[in-house]
């Protein structure tokens, strides 16, 4: 099982050993870290990364790599919630993520192009135009549309035009090159000032945790502010050229953008731990409207899902000091990473930054996801499973689709003989388990 972009040639960093000094410390060599990294580097602000294995070999090789900031039906949802200034803040601080990457590829060799982007419903035209209104209260150009390539009938769907997608991994091992990193480097502890990997330590004045869900349960109450949900995708040779980039709002739809003569079609999603349509959902709608493709690539993906649909991105907690975190990018990791290393970058460079409060970690958690989230964890840390979970003891459950032992609570996986898969987990299962 391999996403499209692993045809893509990465560099290889060696490990650390021994003792190293610098100014920031980033945990996490994926599309977030990375971009941290590099933008701190632009900054003229020393950084090394420890990455427990090798770069972009987590998450970031299984995204649909699309940049945009139209995250599905958001902006009635922030508006409701927070007020329309900070509904407008969100967007503006996704819009300069997306200038951020047109500026930067430019120069870079990674199938980069302009799509507009549609979120489209199959019911509910009225969800579609209370969108509209919020992004009409925030002057910002979106229209609705109708008459969509798809291969079966929508009541029309809200466009934002010149989004992006690309080849995420091209676009790493660009900007990977000069940066200082220390693939197969792990962290096991972290001291003030300092983390102590497997044969070295890093000293640094601040330091980045990107490791997609934050493993240290200490601080911030990460296991009750996150979940994690699955989903699955097929690249189809042979199917209709598609201009554009498509995304059902409700939760578990499906998603649709072509790269290099392939179509990449995304859905079957679920609660991770939990069950749900997964790959054989695609192959029956594939055959049911695509016959006569062929299944060229196979892959899945799991986001953290934060409580109230805005990333945490800032200090790791109230309590704790030049320790910083980005995770909870809700399924857009691509253009969430950039804007996360931007204001991250602010952060430590001690600029102003005017998402800094929105993006907060520390801000209120009084949402009802976070009841859900809790009484899943009391639920199946009651549960018998012959498997339990390290990170926090729940009982995990077996994945058949993927041959993987999955955790319901906060998203650890496993492969069928123990070894750990995803975080927040930082180990194997125990061999007498």
């Amino acid at each position: 099982m391999t996403s499209i972009w692993q045809n893509a040639k990465l560099p290889h960093f060696p490990p650390l050993r021994g003792e190293i000094h610098t100014d920031v410390l980033v945990i996490g060599g994926g599309m977030a870290g990375l971009l941290c990294a590099y933008k701190l580097q632009q900054a003229g602000v020393s950084c090394a990364v420890a990455e427990a294995k090798t770069i972009a070999g987590g998450i970031t090789q299984n995204t649909t790599a699309k940049i945009t900031s139209q995250h599905g039906l958001i902006y009635r949802q922030l508006t409701d919630r927070f007020g329309l200034e900070r509904a407008r803040l969100y967007l503006e601080a996704n819009e300069q993520a997306l200038a951020a990457y047109r500026t930067l590829c430019r120069d870079i060799d990674c199938d980069f192009s302009e799509q507009d982007n549609f979120i489209y419903s199959i019911t509910d035209r009225k969800k579609l135009e209370a969108e509209l209104d919020a992004l009409e209260a925030m002057h910002h150009p979106a229209a609705f549309a109708e008459n969509l390539p798809l291969p079966f009938s929508t009541v029309g769907a809200v466009k934002f035009s010149h989004q992006a997608q690309f080849h995420p991994l091209k676009f790493l091992a660009a900007i990977s090159e000069d940066l200082n990193i220390y693939e197969n480097t792990p962290v096991r502890q972290l001291k003030p000032g300092a983390a102590v990997t497997n044969h070295g330590k890093i000293f640094a004045g601040a330091i980045i945790v990107a490791t997609h869900f934050p493993f240290l349960n200490k601080h911030g109450s990460y296991f009750l502010k996150l979940y994690q949900q699955r989903s699955y995708v097929l690249a189809l040779k042979n199917a209709p050229a598609l201009e554009g980039m498509y995304l059902d709002e409700q939760e578990n739809g499906l998603s649709f953008r072509s790269h290099n003569g392939a179509l990449i079609l995304g859905g079957g999603g679920h609660r991770t731990g939990k069950t749900g349509g997964g790959w054989q959902e695609l192959e029956r709608f594939s055959q049911a409207h695509y016959p006569g493709t062929n299944i060229t690539h196979r892959w899945a993906t799991q986001d953290c899902m934060s409580l109230d649909g805005v990333p945490y991105i800032g200090p790791y907690s109230a309590r704790t000091r030049n320790l910083y975190v980005a995770t909870g990018f809700n399924k857009w990791g691509m253009t969430t990473s950039m804007a996360a290393a931007q204001l991250l970058t602010d952060l430590i460079t001690g600029k102003e930054n005017p998402y800094a409060e929105l993006f907060s970690p520390s801000r209120s958690i009084a949402h009802p996801q976070l009841g859900i989230n809790a009484m899943e964890s009391a639920k199946n840390l009651l549960s018998f499973s012959p498997k339990r979970c390290p990170h926090m003891g729940c009982a995990l459950k077996w994945n058949p689709q993927e041959h993987s032992w999955d955790c319901p609570c906060h998203g650890s996986r496993f492969t069928e003989d123990g070894k750990l898969i995803d975080n927040p987990a930082t180990g194997n299962l125990k061999k007498r388990e």
